[in-house]
């Protein structure tokens, strides 16, 4: 199986992001995806950064994609997806049914990404038919679910499966980070730089409320018995290269490998949805 970077889903300071990127060219990750593919008001790096940013990644000898937003919101928003179609020079993965078609349409393959929802054989029939080469399940997809999925799945159709991080179980054209320091979306002073692993949220009660880490370090042999041809790894804003480190060593069969990541974590590891149970259970433990 390979190791891959997903889409940054945080914000983050110019320098920040292109210092993180600098650091992938050196970790054992076959494919990196860029992009803007959470808010459309993040403009410390526009598109010609991103392709700067990929062009740098190719030549250290990864493989690049480019993450299409997943909600499209206004006129720029088009403009840049077409752009990004139009390209040419990278992969795309296409994360709403907009840039399906229009990718589609210019007859460039791409990348099925999980926000389209794919949860039977038909709709990824119907990708195939358009021309993607890859997909990967919505997050909180289960393991008995994507084995009866993948039993009918398209021949040659790769299957890339989010492994690690906070999981993006929902986006929204509202913003909460703006909403929780009461500020309008469209002023939202980019508060959300001052959360680089995201604002933490809690309960009326007090308690942590998805904060929780998604991690399947310890399911990969199950993993390679499905026929996963990749995992996907979510970047986070420490530690990011030890977290590869940790899957690549556990993918050679360290005995340690869990341990390792389990510390440097920001936050209780979860696997409950893969398992079919409350998705902040982890193994036969509920996290707290």
């Amino acid at each position: 199986m390979n190791l891959i970077l997903g889409p940054l889903l945080y914000y983050w300071s110019r320098d920040d992001v292109l210092a993180f990127y600098d650091e992938a060219k050196h970790w054992p990750v076959t494919r990196v995806y860029l992009g803007e593919s959470v808010c459309s008001r993040r403009h410390l790096l526009r598109l010609p950064d991103w392709l700067a940013v990929a062009e740098k990644l190719a030549a250290a000898g990864k493989e690049v994609a480019l993450s299409t937003q997943t909600l499209i919101e206004s006129e720029s928003d088009l403009k840049t997806l077409r752009r990004i179609v139009g390209d040419g020079r990278f992969l795309v993965e296409a994360n709403e049914w907009g840039a399906v078609r229009l990718l589609s349409e210019a007859g460039v393959p791409f990348v099925a990404g999980p926000t389209l929802n794919v949860y039977n054989p038909e709709t990824l029939d119907v990708l195939a038919g358009l021309g993607a080469q890859r997909w990967l399940p919505p997050v909180e997809i289960t393991r008995v679910a994507l084995a009866a999925l993948l039993e009918r799945a398209p021949a040659g159709m790769e299957t890339e499966l989010f492994a690690y991080g906070r999981l993006p179980l929902a986006y929204s054209a509202r913003c909460f980070t703006a909403r929780h320091y009461n500020l309008p979306k469209d002023d939202c002073q980019f508060r959300c730089l001052d959360h680089p692993d995201g604002l933490p949220l809690a309960t009326r009660e007090g308690a942590p409320f998805l904060t929780l880490v998604y991690n399947l370090i310890g399911e990969l042999p199950a993993l390679r018995q499905l026929g996963i041809a990749s995992l996907r790894l979510s970047p986070q804003s420490r530690h990011m290269g030890r977290v590869v480190d940790a899957f690549r060593a556990a993918l050679a069969g360290e005995d340690n490998a869990a341990d390792a990541l389990a510390r440097i974590m920001p936050g209780p590891p979860v696997d409950g949805y893969w398992h079919g149970r409350a998705g902040l259970e982890y193994g036969t433990q509920q996290a707290c």
